[in-house]
């Protein structure tokens, strides 16, 4: 069941939270330097921002439904991308550090992210757009393409905030005050980034911002 309310404040505020979080890691990034790793950038600005804004994209832009399925699609693909990149960045940071791979959870849960990701791109892809599958097939699929998509994005944006927590982690362990700025900056982040989840979840699961933009995910649906 659809929240009684609108989604266009959700998505308003979601993008305001998109903003302040990419400012915010860019900020830890390239300020405190980090070892010069760019993974958090990759991550959170594909995996979360990006994948966020396409979840959304389908629901809130005025555009007819295959205008909005192509941007929806476009948006995805590009968030794959960086997921895939801040992924190969992690790795090289940890061959040049000497650094073990795969040894912790956010890890293996970051590769299943990706894996499951790509697979419901591929699926989107051949079964939506090209080739497409048959109208039975799609109005069947749909509901559970959309619900793998978002517990695939929220388990994403959890795994980000095991991400902070496990930097942080070894950043204190090697002398970064507990309390200090730096600190304060990553949990900040970490919660700005589970809360701009929260709030692309509420604009998905609430009612559109107008019934032409319900009736063409319908006919979407049943295409």
């Amino acid at each position: 069941m659809m929240p009684a309310v609108k989604a266009f404040p959700f998505t308003v505020i979601s993008h305001g939270l998109a903003v302040v979080a990419l400012i915010m890691v860019l900020i830890w990034t390239f300020h405190f330097n980090l070892s010069n790793s760019v993974h958090p950038v990759f991550m959170l600005f594909g995996l979360i921002i990006i994948r966020g804004e396409a979840i959304i994209s389908y629901k809130s832009l005025p555009f007819i439904k295959e205008v909005k399925m192509v941007i929806h699609l476009a948006l995805n693909g590009v968030a794959l991308v960086l997921g895939i990149v801040g992924i190969s960045a992690a790795f090289k940071d940890h061959n040049e550090s000497g650094i073990a791979n795969l040894y912790s959870l956010h890890s293996w849960i970051g590769i299943g992210v990706i894996v499951l990701y790509g697979i419901q791109w591929l699926y989107g892809f051949v079964s939506f757009f090209y080739p497409g599958g048959s109208a039975d097939l799609r109005r069947a699929t749909l509901p559970w393409h959309a619900l793998l998509g978002a517990c695939v994005y929220v388990l994403a944006a959890a795994n980000s905030a095991l991400g902070f927590l496990e930097k942080l982690t070894f950043l204190q362990s090697s002398g970064v005050a507990k309390y200090g700025t730096e600190a304060l900056l990553v949990n900040f982040t970490a919660i700005t980034t589970v809360v701009f989840a929260v709030f692309v979840i509420l604009s998905v699961t609430s009612q559109p911002s107008s019934d032409q933009h319900h009736d063409d995910y319908r006919i979407h649906s049943a295409k």
